[in-house]
């Protein structure tokens, strides 16, 4: 386990966990916590042992609560274009990652806080916890992904409501609109991770890059995608694994290869 600063970064059983680690500010992103969230993200890229992903945030009243306002009051304008383009990469670099990412948003998460968990394929929200993109209320706009991922989420009419009033919704109202999966703990976390863990990891990587990748696309160009996903686990000991296990009414052993 490395213990930095303000990032936690644990691997183990094939499961990585990220959690950020500044309660005493909402565990709010500074420019280190970014720094610290791109290198873990970069080990988990190039290790084909972990098959999950879960980020989340010391503590149990704030996931995240955006940028740390009192280091951006510090910064020039030059600055703050720098802070913006680090902040948009970082979770570039999070959505990229070929293995599933669980958010669990085991408290309130605004702004960039949200982006985050956006960038995630599956998030749990706490029953007790409030989200939303809050930017405009500070005269300033998502910048870090919202107003590119929440569409593609809730849909365009809802993620304009969203943006432009800077509503804060409830767990009740973010399940509702399809904002997060689940409303629940720790638990529900489990459940999703076991889900995944139980299928084949090349598999699940490929149908996650085959989805991301047909977004935006032409039909023709997303088949083209999906048929090269394919190629990829078509040769996979996995799938030959999943085809003598289903002869022999057991359950699979998957490996990853």
């Amino acid at each position: 386990m490395t213990n930095q600063k303000d990032v936690l970064f644990e691997c183990e059983q094939n499961l990585a966990r990220i959690t950020l680690n500044r309660p005493e500010v909402r565990n709010a992103l500074s420019l280190s916590v970014l720094e610290e969230l791109r290198e873990s993200f970069r080990q988990i890229s190039q290790d084909p042992e972990i098959r999950v992903v879960i980020l989340s945030g010391s503590g149990d009243a704030c996931f995240c609560a955006g940028a740390d306002l009192k280091e951006r009051l510090t910064f020039t304008e030059e600055q703050v274009r720098d802070f913006v383009l680090k902040i948009r990469a970082t979770m570039n670099e999070l959505a990229a990652l070929p293995q599933p990412t669980i958010a669990y948003l085991n408290g309130h998460a605004f702004g960039g806080g949200l982006e985050m968990a956006l960038a995630c394929d599956f998030r749990v929200l706490s029953p007790e916890a409030s989200v939303g993109l809050t930017e405009t209320s500070l005269a300033i706009i998502p910048g870090a992904g919202g107003c590119v991922r929440l569409p593609s989420i809730v849909g365009f009419a809802k993620a304009k409501e969203l943006i432009l009033t800077a509503k804060k919704l409830s767990a009740k109202e973010a399940l509702e609109c399809g904002l997060v999966h689940k409303l629940g703990s720790d638990a529900e976390v489990q459940d999703i991770t076991q889900s995944l863990m139980s299928n084949g990891p090349l598999a699940v990587q490929a149908a996650k890059a085959a989805l991301d990748g047909g977004v935006g696309q032409t039909v023709e160009a997303a088949l083209q995608i999906e048929a090269e996903c394919y190629e990829r686990i078509v040769v996979s000991s996995d799938r030959l694994e999943a085809l003598q296990a289903f002869a022999e009414k057991r359950k699979p052993r998957f490996e990853g290869r």
